[in-house]
């Protein structure tokens, strides 16, 4: 069966699908550009491209690809320290490329070595600074003298201090419909909805869209005083004509190609969201109740491809979002085609309703992604990892802090770096499985039995003990059940071999090789 046919096959479960992942998308595509600094319609072409360009390159049937929460982090601090949009355009485009050369060499199994600790600190630490940067949103603080003032960048303590003045300037009418639409989400979010057959067909962050839009209305004829004007609702430019349509889209400045930081900001989107890529489509894989396993290298030169078109476009940067996915399974997807129909819905949303956009409040995609932000940091994953024990609860705490206090890199790197000092102290416990004393055929001797793999990690463990060997004992050192020794641990024995005649030790081996060590054997 060929590719056409194949995504042509479940219209009949594919278009409803798609239709639910677009009322799901598009205010999750504004919130994510207003979070990120960047134009709001930066959010839709992000949205558009990773719906049609990457759903149709990726070879998942389910995923579904474009801006996410995981990337505002990078994406408002890349956009403030590079100056001007049209130059994090540029590095938008480099980390295309990044991730094109990444499914060539086939990279995909990248996620594979990042620590779930990690993973997890990740997230959280960026649901903590998505949290706060959507406060003055949600208080209506909105005005951009104001709003520049309130929403803290990563290490900005001054901006997060600023946040307890937000009780003087903050609107009434925006907090009103912030609280409405916190309890809505929270509400949908309940088994009662879920189990109900006409609830659970409707989308929370739709209702709390249209909702938001009714309220605001009732404040404008009935109270006045509370009602939101237009900055701070959502602000889309209406398209009249096709040279009109053109202006919308915001090209990369390739003049800037020297500039290191722009190289450096490349890199950090193509690491950061080729992970998120591979795990969410390692989560979708999870919940496909067909089982297909995604190829993860065909989905970075995707992922690539779209993240290519958007910035010589204008779009935000995208990755393969779990809460796409999800919701496109849940409602019955079974190949690609709902994912480039949501895209396809999101093109002509913008093209024939830009005025009902509009009205969309500020307030409402704050609460969205006040939501989102928490199910990141939700206290009860604090409460999870605190029980797994030490080894996996300081790095997510060192990555969560790392992030806040400095940047994403820098909080990875560190909880990396803490993640890696217990498997060296693991490496360094367990380069023998055990030491028999007083074997039956020799009271006097000491049995070291080695790991199926012993590697340059385990010499200081094994140093050690054979430091504390006794003199005057028998000792065999058997290496029969390891595949494969380094270098640096026969050198280790074949230097006990020679120290053990001046303490009297006998020292016999079992399948291991004789190395020279100056000269001898």
């Amino acid at each position: 069966m060929n590719k056409s046919k194949n995504i042509f096959s479940h219209l009949g479960s594919d278009l409803p699908a798609g239709l639910v992942v677009f009322l799901v998308a598009l205010p999750l595509c504004l919130g994510i550009a207003l979070s990120s600094g960047a134009p709001l319609f930066s959010g839709i072409i992000a949205g558009v491209i990773g719906g049609i360009v990457v759903g149709y390159l990726s070879g998942s049937s389910t995923s579904v690809s474009g801006p996410a929460a995981g990337l505002t982090v990078i994406v408002l601090n890349a956009i403030t320290d590079l100056g001007a949009f049209d130059v994090f355009l540029l590095a938008v485009v480099l980390a295309g490329v990044f991730q094109i050369i990444l499914g060539i060499v086939k990279a995909g199994v990248i996620g594979y070595y990042f620590p779930t600790s990690v993973i997890k600190g990740m997230l959280a630490g960026i649901g903590i600074i998505l949290i706060i940067k959507q406060i003055p949103y949600a208080f209506g603080v909105n005005e951009t003298q104001n709003l520049a003032k309130y929403i803290p960048f990563v290490n900005d303590w001054e901006a997060v201090l600023d946040l307890r003045n937000l009780a003087n300037e903050f609107d009434f009418g925006a907090l009103i419909i912030t609280v409405v639409s916190l309890v809505i989400l929270i509400l949908w979010d309940k088994p009662f909805v879920k189990r109900n057959k006409i609830l659970k067909l409707i989308p929370g962050p739709l209702l709390v869209v249209i909702l938001g839009v009714g309220i605001n209305k009732f404040f404008k004829f009935v109270v006045p005083t509370l009602y939101l004007d237009i900055e701070d609702k959502v602000v889309l430019p209406q398209v009249q004509s096709w040279e009109g349509f053109t202006t919308l889209f915001t090209f990369p400045d390739f003049s800037a190609i020297g500039n290191s930081e722009v190289w450096l900001v490349a890199f950090t989107i193509a690491i950061i969201a080729s992970l998120e890529t591979l795990l969410s489509l390692e989560a979708a894989d999870k919940i496909d109740p067909y089982k297909r396993v995604s190829p993860p290298n065909r989905e970075l030169f995707a992922q690539g491809t779209g993240n290519i078109l958007n910035g010589l476009i204008g779009g935000l940067p995208v990755t393969a979002v779990i809460v796409r996915s999800s919701a496109n399974i849940t409602s019955g997807a079974k190949t690609k085609m709902s994912a480039i129909f949501h895209g396809v819905l999101l093109v002509l949303s913008v093209l024939l309703i830009p005025t009902l956009l509009n009205l969309i409040p500020l307030a409402c995609l704050a609460a969205i992604l006040l939501l989102v932000g928490y199910k990141l940091a939700k206290i009860s994953l604090f409460k999870t990892q605190a029980k797994l024990g030490w080894d996996q609860f300081l790095p997510f705490i060192v990555t969560i802090l790392g992030i806040v206090i400095f940047d994403l890199l820098i909080g990875i790197g560190l909880g990396m770096g803490v993640a890696i000092i217990y498997i060296l102290l693991r490496n360094f416990q367990n380069s023998h499985v055990l030491t028999v004393k007083g074997h039956k055929d020799s009271p006097d001797s000491i049995r070291i039995i080695l790991s199926e793999e012993v590697s340059f990690l385990n010499k200081g463990a094994l140093i050690k003990t054979l430091e504390e060997i006794p003199n005057g004992k028998h000792v065999v050192i058997d290496g029969a059940n390891s595949k494969i020794i380094d270098y640096d641990v026969l050198e280790v024995i074949e230097n006990f071999k020679i120290n053990a005649k001046e303490r009297d030790i006998e020292v016999d081996t079992i399948k291991i090789k004789s190395v020279k060590i100056g000269g001898l054997h």
